[in-house]
């Protein structure tokens, strides 16, 4: 299982980056492979962190090749003002259940092994 972080400084945002983002969203969900994601902000730097789970890198790289993406990635100075993109093998996943979280029906690692 893997996870790639998306962090950007948010920059202005027209029609073109909205629909561009509709479609690539659209096309990551019917990914077979995609688990879900999860965004944050944090206002006060400015900057924006998508985390996209996957079940195989493969499943991944389809998004990266996707012509949507392609488009996107070509046009990012426009609409935002720098990126940086970690992409991990994900070891555990684990909670108390208190939290909807895209990888709770995962079940990665056990509870006896964290840390």
């Amino acid at each position: 299982m893997y996870s790639a972080t998306f962090t950007f400084a948010k920059g202005e945002y027209d029609d073109e980056f909205h629909q561009l983002d509709k479609v690539i969203a659209d096309v990551a969900k019917g990914i077979p492979g995609y688990l879900g994601e999860e965004a944050w902000e944090n206002s006060s730097a400015g900057l924006i962190s998508t985390v996209y789970y996957w079940e195989a890198l493969e499943a991944l790289q389809q998004l990266v090749q996707h012509p949507a993406h392609l488009a996107a990635k070509a046009k990012q100075a426009k609409w935002i003002n720098g990126y940086h993109i970690v992409v991990a093998e994900v070891l555990r996943s684990y909670g108390d259940g208190g939290i909807d979280h895209p990888l709770t029906a995962a079940s990665i690692g056990t509870r006896s092994n964290q840390p």
